[in-house]
C-alpha cells in the first residue's frame, strides 16, 4: 500500500512510539476506538509540538499561546499523548481510563474535561471550521490592540484534520472564508492517508484537494511525506514564511503505521488492534516497555514545562511593556480576555431597557432587536456582528458597525451564504476570547447550523444567534421558509436558552439576558412583522428576566383560565383575553418569551404565574407538543403541518391563530 501511494515509510524511534504505543495501548485496553490516526500522525504531532508550537502546560489559558486544534477527533488519543507526555494535567491513569465515565479522556476531545483541549472534536470538518474561527479573532484582535513595537497578540492556529473532514461541507464553507480572509496564521495538516471507515476512498472522494485550496486562495505545500520528520518541519516553515494566505500542508501517511498487519487499511481506523497485534506492533517499532510505562528518557525529550514557562514569561514581560504604555487599552484587553463585563454594564443595560419602554414602540421586533444592538454595542466593543447574506432582513448592523474581511479592523462580518460555517466560526471566536460573537440568519436555515448550535451549548460557549423572521408571519415566501417547528426543537436542545420576545422591551431584555449568560448559547427569534407595545410596570419588565410573567391580570385578580403566549400571538391571547371578559369569563394572559429560562425558576414562582387547578391554553403559531407541559390537561392553538404561501393576515386566519377560535379553545377546557 505504501508503495504505490508513494509513502515514505517511518524511520521508528522512542520519541514517536510514545505517541504510537500509549494510543494502541489505551484503545486496546478499552475495547473502543481508533488507533489509527494518532499512529499515522505521530511524526506530524511531534515535529508540530516539539519544534513549534508555542504553548505553557503549566497554563492551558495563556492568552499567546498558539492553538492547536484535532479536527478528526475520534483520533482523540493522539491529543491526549501530546498532552500527557509534554507535562499538562493529565496523569497516564486518565490514559488508562480512555472511554471511561468521568474520565478526562472521553471518545472524542471534549472541551472543559481536559486541560489543553481547546474544542470538542469529533463530528468532522467541524474543528477545521473553529480553528478557521480562532484565527480570525487573533487577526481582529492583533488589529485592534497591537501597537508599534507592541505585539501582545501574535500567535498562531494549528489543526490536524483528515479525509472525512475534507468531505464536510462545512470545511468548504470555512476554508473558502479563510482564503478570503487571507489567515496568515492558519496552518493545517492534512492526514492523506485514503482511507475511511468504509475503506479505501478512492470510490468516492477523487478531489483534487490541493487545487480546491488553491482555488479558496491558500498557500498549499503538497506530497509532503508524513513520516519524514525534516520534510515536516522544513513545510511548517514554508508556512510560516507566507503571511498573507492560511497554509495547507498535504501530509502523505500511512494510517495506522506501526501495526505491520494491519497498517493502511481501514481495520486499524477505528477498532482495538487485538492483543496479537498489539504485541507483533510493539517488535515492530521497537518498542521495549509494557503497556503504558514511559522510560525517563522519553518523557525528557517531550516535556515542554521548562520551554513553556519562559515563553510566558517572556510574554507577561512584553505585556508589562504595553501596560505601562497603554493602561487603558491593556485593561479593555484583560477585561475581554477574562469574558467579564465592563464596570458599568449593569447601569447601562438598564437605562436601555427604561428608555425602550419609554418609546412604546410598535415595530417587528427584528428592528427591536437591531435597536437593542444600537443601545447596547456602545458599552461592549467586543461585540463582533454578522449575517449569513442576510443583512438587510436580519438587521444585525447598526449606526458605527464597521465591515471587516480580514484586511482591515472591524466588527461587522458578513459570513456569506454558510448558516453552519457562520455558527462554527463563532464558536471558535467564542473559544478564542476576546470577543461576543452574534449572527444572524432566517429562523428556517437554523437548520443548516443545528449542529454548530448543539456544539455550542455542549461546549457552554457565549454565542449569540439571531433568528429572524420566525413563523407563517413570514408571509407569501410559503412553508419552504416558514418554521414552524425550529422554534420547538431549538428549546429541545440542553443548555441552549431561547427567547421569542412579543415586543420591544422584550426584545432588549432578552439581548441583555444573552449578553449576561456566561454559560451556553442563546437563541434569540424575532419576528418580520410589526408587533404592539405592550404596556407593563417595573415589576412586570423585572420579571421578564424570569421567562415567563403575568403579563395581563384577570379581571378581579382571580383567573378561571390562563392563556399563555410567545412573540405575535401574545396580542391574539390578549385579544381573547378581552372577548372573555365580555362574557363574564376572568382569564390571566401569561408571556412566556422563553420557556427554557422559566423552567430553571423556583417551584414557588412558576405556581404563582400558572396557578395550579386553574386550566391553561397554550397559543404559538408552530408545532404543539412542546406545550403539553405546561398547559397538562389543558389545550394548545398551534399548528402540526406546514404552512401555506399567503400574506400572513390571510395564514394566521387560515391555521386557526384568531380570537375566535382562542376565546373556543378557553371555553372548551373549561368546560
Amino acid at each position: 500500500m505504501a508503495a504505490t501511494r508513494n509513502v515514505t515509510p517511518p524511520k521508528y524511534n522512542d520519541i514517536t512510539g510514545a505517541i504510537r504505543m500509549l494510543a494502541v495501548d489505551a484503545v486496546q485496553k478499552a475495547n473502543s476506538g481508533h488507533p489509527g490516526a494518532p499512529m499515522g500522525m505521530a511524526e506530524i504531532a511531534d515535529v508540530l509540538w516539539n519544534r513549534h508550537l508555542r504553548h505553557n502546560p503549566a497554563n492551558p489559558k495563556w492568552p499567546d499561546r498558539d492553538r492547536f486544534i484535532l479536527s478528526n477527533g475520534h483520533g482523540s488519543m493522539l491529543v491526549y499523548a501530546l498532552l500527557h507526555l509534554s507535562g499538562y494535567d493529565l496523569p497516564i491513569e486518565e490514559l488508562k481510563r480512555f472511554r471511561q465515565m468521568h474520565s478526562k479522556t472521553p471518545g472524542h476531545p471534549e472541551y472543559g474535561y481536559t486541560p489543553g483541549v481547546e474544542t470538542t472534536g469529533g463530528p468532522l470538518g467541524q474543528g477545521i471550521t473553529n480553528a478557521v474561527g480562532m484565527a480570525m479573532a487573533e487577526k481582529l484582535l492583533a488589529n485592534e490592540f497591537n501597537k508599534p513595537g507592541h505585539e501582545i497578540v501574535n500567535h498562531h492556529t494549528y489543526v490536524f484534520l483528515g479525509d472525512g473532514c475534507m468531505m464536510e461541507g462545512i470545511s468548504h464553507e470555512a476554508c473558502a472564508l479563510a482564503g478570503t480572509w487571507g489567515l496568515g496564521k492558519l496552518t493545517a495538516f492534512w492526514d492523506d492517508n485514503n482511507i475511511s471507515i468504509d475503506g479505501h476512498i478512492d470510490g468516492w472522494y477523487t478531489d483534487d484537494t490541493a487545487k480546491r485550496f488553491e482555488a479558496y486562495g491558500w498557500h498549499v505545500i503538497a506530497n509532503v511525506q508524513g513520516h519524514d520528520s525534516d520534510a515536516i518541519d522544513a513545510a511548517i516553515k514554508a508556512a510560516h514564511a507566507v503571511t498573507d494566505k492560511p497554509t495547507l500542508i498535504c501530509c502523505k501517511t500511512i494510517i495506522g503505521a506501526g501495526s505491520p498487519n494491519k497498517e493502511g487499511t481501514h481495520d486499524v481506523h477505528g477498532a482495538a488492534l487485538g492483543a496479537d497485534e498489539v504485541a507483533a506492533t510493539r517488535e515492530h517499532i521497537g518498542w521495549k516497555y509494557p503497556p503504558f510505562e514511559i522510560p525517563a528518557h522519553v518523557y525528557e525529550a517531550w516535556d515542554a514545562r521548562t520551554k513553556g514557562a519562559g515563553l510566558e514569561k517572556l510574554w507577561n514581560n512584553k505585556f508589562a511593556e504595553y501596560k505601562k504604555a497603554f493602561p487603558k487599552e491593556a485593561a479593555e484587553f484583560e477585561r475581554r480576555i477574562n469574558n467579564q463585563l465592563p464596570a458599568d454594564w449593569a447601569a447601562h443595560a438598564a437605562e436601555f431597557i427604561a428608555k425602550t419602554n419609554e418609546k412604546a414602540e410598535t415595530i417587528a421586533t427584528r428592528k427591536a432587536s437591531q435597536n437593542a444592538i444600537n443601545g447596547l454595542q456602545p458599552a461592549l466593543p467586543e461585540f463582533l456582528g454578522g449575517s449569513a447574506d442576510l443583512t438587510g432582513s436580519n438587521l444585525t448592523n447598526w449606526t458605527g458597525a464597521h465591515h471587516v474581511s480580514g484586511k482591515k479592523p472591524g466588527n461587522y462580518i458578513s459570513y456569506g451564504v454558510r448558516e453552519f460555517g457562520m455558527s462554527h466560526i463563532m464558536n471558535g471566536m467564542a473559544l478564542h476570547g476576546g470577543f461576543l460573537p452574534f449572527g444572524g440568519t432566517f429562523l428556517m436555515f437554523s437548520e443548516y447550523a443545528r449542529n454548530a448550535l448543539r456544539m455550542s451549548a455542549l461546549m457552554k460557549q457565549r454565542v449569540i444567534y439571531v433568528f429572524t423572521h420566525d413563523s407563517i408571519g413570514l408571509g407569501e415566501d410559503g412553508p419552504t421558509h416558514q418554521p414552524v417547528e425550529q422554534t420547538a426543537t431549538l428549546r429541545y436542545i440542553p443548555n441552549m436558552e431561547v427567547w421569542r420576545p412579543c415586543d420591544t422591551v422584550e426584545s432588549a431584555v432578552a439581548w441583555v439576558a444573552a449578553v449576561e449568560r456566561n454559560d451556553g448559547p442563546s437563541s434569540l427569534i424575532f419576528s418580520r412583522q410589526n408587533l404592539a407595545f405592550q404596556k407593563r410596570d417595573a415589576a412586570q419588565i423585572a420579571a421578564i428576566r424570569k421567562g415567563a410573567y403575568v403579563l395581563s391580570e384577570a379581571a378581579g385578580g382571580k383567573p378561571q383560565a390562563v392563556i399563555i403566549a410567545t412573540g405575535s400571538e401574545v396580542s391574539l391571547a390578549l385579544e381573547a383575553q378581552k372577548a372573555l371578559a365580555a362574557e363574564g369569563i376572568n382569564v390571566r394572559v401569561v408571556s412566556m418569551p422563553s420557556t427554557n429560562v422559566f423552567d430553571k425558576q423556583d417551584q414557588a414562582y412558576k405556581d404563582s404565574v400558572l396557578p395550579k387547578g386553574v386550566k391553561r391554553v397554550a397559543v404559538e403559531a408552530g408545532v404543539t407538543g412542546g406545550w403539553y407541559k405546561y398547559v397538562l390537561d389543558g389545550a394548545v392553538v398551534g399548528m402540526d403541518c406546514f404552512g401555506e404561501s399567503a400574506p400572513a393576515p390571510e395564514l394566521f386566519k387560515h391555521f386557526g391563530f384568531t380570537t375566535d377560535n382562542v376565546v373556543a379553545a378557553v371555553k372548551k377546557v373549561m368546560g
